[in-house]
């Protein structure tokens, strides 16, 4: 093996505990995640350079926001899965929900509150709807038919390894259990 580690050596991984992103308007992100989708409001932070504010969507698992005062954004949408660009980091978020029932109940809360969002699209093991935020971040709300988390991953259950041409690293992860090299990667 050439740099790689023995899966059983990973981190013991609780969920993300916050991936950040940016608003041009705090107020309307905090009306919308918090009023709209009800994610809880559950930290800020205020400086004069910028306000942080995180929204809870599980035990220990948030999303916030970075505000920067005095700068001007240039905001544009784009809706998940369509490539742009202008978003090479980034396509989209999805939120976790438990089952069909909370998906519909949640597609209705954003119908109520006039907020565009899809039907519900079959992926096949989730299923999903698509909606943004008020700076156009493009957001999913999905659950699970057939979870693929907590427990070993079977490459040979082609319902959850449906790519007919997997990259080297999957091949690598099915025949051998590891990959035979990790790339390295250095702060900016």
């Amino acid at each position: 093996m050439t740099g790689a580690h023995p899966i059983d050596e990973g981190p013991r991984w609780r969920g993300i505990n916050h991936l950040a992103l940016i608003t041009s308007d705090m107020d309307a992100t905090v009306r919308f995640y918090q009023g709209v989708l009800g994610a809880r409001l559950v930290a800020t932070i205020g400086t004069p350079d910028f306000r942080h504010y995180f929204f809870e969507f599980g035990a220990q698992n948030t999303v916030a926001f970075f505000e920067y005062a005095n700068v001007a954004l240039e905001t544009f949408a784009k809706p998940a899965g369509v490539p742009d660009p202008r978003a090479v980091q980034f396509d989209h978020l999805s939120f976790n929900l438990p089952d069909e029932e909370a998906l519909l109940a949640l597609r209705d809360r954003l119908k109520s509150a006039e907020c565009e969002v899809t039907d519900v699209v079959d992926h096949g093991f989730i299923r999903s709807i698509y909606f943004t935020d008020p700076d156009g971040i493009a957001l999913e709300a999905s659950w699970w038919v057939l979870d693929a988390t907590g427990r070993p991953a079977d490459f040979g259950d082609e319902r959850l390894f449906a790519d007919p041409d997997p990259v080297a690293a999957v091949r690598e992860l099915r025949e051998r259990g590891e990959v035979d090299a990790v790339p390295h990667t250095r702060l900016s």
